[in-house]
């Protein structure tokens, strides 16, 4: 296409297009502030128990006292960065939107707060069923969990009534929700499947300290992946709720690179080919969360899938490619027309 044909093919509809990621990188005001506060804060959080598993040799059923906080301060760190810039993005109900986010940092802080002075004091936060006074704290600060999520699922309906930046943006933002919700009730199931009933573990300290509940599916605690702690003989919910949560960051990101190829594809300028292929993404990844929480509830491991497995998540990918493949064929097809149309005039 000549130079002269492209300047003419910019106002039209289907080169309606952010500039490299605008749309998805400005938000309509100021970011959430006590959430971006608290992501850089559960930020420092991870790094800090990162660097601090090499020199602190202590550890609880076999990984490092830090894995935990910061395991929780990464996830805080990437989902209270994502929801402040998400309502940023609010056209309505801004300030019933900003006082459910700073709910959500409240009770947030707390969590990530017990659970690193949990693992400073070489001692378990989940599951704990000790009457002594420091853990009293902790759990009554899990408490406030099913609050959080409500929380969240109101700022996810708030979204639902109201067009966030172009087509692209609101899809992002609208699958990004549903999927992190899914993500967190997802949490809700540990322990109602796990039938890890009362135990006794030792902690870093030596200290036998009653647990009750689990995550592990017709599994025992203690045989988890480096790092993650996922079951690696077991089901484990743990996988769904990673998977669920972290979906909007993954949709983000998308739609980030969506918006960049805009500029050099034509097919892609317009919003509603980019909400398309987020659309399609977010089925295919709605797909995998379903297969991996249908993992974990028959006590299958999440790295040694079953052929039913496989076949589920395969289901998921190839859904989701032939929609892409399908909408993308379509916005081509459209951008040849128009070309040729302007190459007859």
């Amino acid at each position: 296409m000549s130079t002269t044909l492209a300047a003419h093919r910019r106002p039209t509809a289907a080169d309606r297009a952010s500039d490299a990621g605008i749309a998805l990188t400005r938000g309509g005001r100021r970011w959430h502030r006590p959430l971006l506060v608290l992501g850089i804060a559960c930020g420092v959080v991870a790094l800090a128990s990162l660097a601090a598993m090499p020199f602190d040799d202590r550890t609880i059923l076999g990984e490092s006292v830090w894995v935990k906080s910061f395991k929780f301060g990464f996830s805080f760190f990437a989902y209270c960065l994502s929801l402040a810039w998400l309502l940023s993005h609010m056209t309505k109900l801004r300030r019933t939107g900003w006082a459910f986010g700073t709910l959500f940092a409240v009770i947030s802080a707390a969590e990530v707060g017990v659970i690193t002075a949990a693992a400073a004091m070489g001692t378990f936060s989940h599951f704990n069923a000790s009457d002594d006074a420091f853990n009293q704290v902790v759990q009554m600060a899990f408490q406030f969990v099913p609050v959080m999520f409500l929380a969240n699922v109101v700022i996810a309906v708030l979204v639902l009534f109201q067009r966030i930046g172009d087509r692209a943006v609101t899809a992002v933002i609208r699958w990004g929700l549903l999927l992190s919700s899914l993500g967190m009730f997802a949490a809700f199931f540990i322990v109602t499947v796990g039938g890890q009933g009362q135990r006794t573990q030792v902690d870093a300290n030596g200290t036998e300290v009653p647990l009750n509940a689990g995550h592990g599916v017709g599994d025992l605690d203690g045989n988890g992946m480096v790092l993650t702690g996922w079951s690696t003989t077991g089901g484990d919910m743990r996988v769904a709720h990673f998977i669920g949560l972290h979906g909007i960051q993954v949709l983000i990101g998308l739609g980030m690179l969506l918006s960049f190829l805009a500029v050099r594809r034509a097919w892609l300028r317009d919003d509603r080919v980019r909400a398309a292929v987020v659309r399609w993404s977010a089925a295919g990844y709605l797909g995998v969360f379903a297969t991996a929480a249908w993992q974990a509830v028959r006590g299958q491991s999440f790295t040694s899938p079953d052929a039913a497995s496989l076949a589920a998540y395969g289901a998921a990918v190839l859904v989701a490619a032939a929609g892409i493949a399908l909408t993308v064929a379509r916005a081509r097809r459209t951008v040849d027309a128009e070309d040729r149309a302007l190459e007859l005039r």
